[in-house]
């Protein structure tokens, strides 16, 4: 007996096997710079942490994306969901210790506080996404989704302009709460 949605399911999926090998490579650099830095805290390469994502958006396989760089937002999120849970895990296992910390994509002086443990840094962005919602999607699609701040403002449909602002804004909002530590 087939499923309701199985049709729009295989377009999905059909949808993604095209997009998956234009966008491999880009995901597989990005997942590198995730998994850089303290390495010996990482128990997932790139390639296994881009694959991983894959069977994540396999399950979503009814989610239509926009475009090219909607696409790879939305494979970022899914990486950042994957290291989010995998640093809880291990954090649960440690009781406070060994936090898995990630390299973020921008350059060092773009990076709020350095490279904040996943954890912290995902605790942040919700906070930030309360206050100000707009400016926590540019950052996830900025380090999370390896976008430009052009790419990012026509994701989010604003102004280059617009998004340089909120970019400087939420980077120092992220700044102030990741070296803090605590509710802002």
């Amino acid at each position: 007996m087939s499923h309701p949605d199985e049709p729009a399911r295989q377009r999905g999926q059909d949808a993604l096997d095209a997009l998956w090998p234009e966008v491999y490579q880009d995901l597989r650099r990005l997942a590198g710079h995730y998994v850089r830095g303290e390495r010996d805290a990482i128990t997932l390469q790139p390639t296994a942490l881009v694959h991983e994502a894959y069977v994540r958006l396999l399950r979503e396989a009814n989610t239509s994306w926009v475009n090219r760089a909607h696409f790879c937002a939305i494979a970022a999120n899914a990486m950042r969901q994957i290291l989010v849970e995998q640093a809880r895990a291990r954090h649960a296992l440690k009781r406070g210790g060994d936090s898995i910390r990630v390299t973020l994509v921008d350059d060092a002086a773009a990076a709020p506080g350095g490279d904040p443990d996943v954890e912290a840094l995902d605790e942040a962005l919700t906070a930030l996404a309360e206050l100000e919602p707009r400016q926590a999607r540019l950052v996830e699609l900025r380090y999370f989704g390896g976008l430009t701040i052009e790419e990012a403002a026509a994701e989010l449909g604003v102004a280059p302009a617009t998004a340089k602002r909120d970019w400087a804004l939420a980077r120092a909002w992220l700044r102030r709460r990741l070296s803090t530590g605590a509710g802002t």
